[in-house]
């Protein structure tokens, strides 16, 4: 079964699904939502199309590991998600992803409008790596 690992934003979400193994990350997109009940529907009808089995949320906290604004609308969202019926929702410390995935896109040359629109995606792969690395580890 799938992992789906999700970069929330409050216009732009990243969503990055394995390999049917739940071992290699695989395919990465980013979905233009800003009513987040919908966003949620949208992703459990991914995720049930896809088997995915878990849905791990980015939980972007501060860098102390302090809960700030952005990583409380990332718990909101993965409450919605458990309300709408989504397979087991986890939340993943994803500290820096966004940063990441920028660097990443600007070393591979590209800018503007061309990275805006991947970005999310890309860190959405990033989340998706870290958490498939680490259950390997267990």
């Amino acid at each position: 079964m799938r992992i789906m690992a999700i970069d929330y934003g409050d216009a732009r979400t990243g969503i990055a699904v394995s390999d049917l193994s739940g071992t290699l990350a695989g395919q990465a997109w980013t979905v233009r939502e800003r009513d987040v009940q919908a966003l949620a529907e949208l992703i459990c009808k991914e995720a049930q199309d896809r088997e995915v089995r878990t849905i791990v949320v980015g939980h972007p906290k501060n860098m102390d590991g302090s809960v700030g604004p952005r990583a409380e609308k990332s718990e909101e969202f993965a409450r919605i998600l458990n309300e709408k019926g989504a397979p087991e929702v986890k939340l993943w410390d994803e500290r820096q992803t966004t940063v990441s995935a920028d660097n990443i896109l600007k070393n591979t040359g590209k800018r503007g409008k061309k990275k805006k629109n991947i970005l999310d995606a890309v860190a959405a792969s990033l989340i998706l790596e870290a958490y498939l690395a680490s259950a390997q580890n267990t």
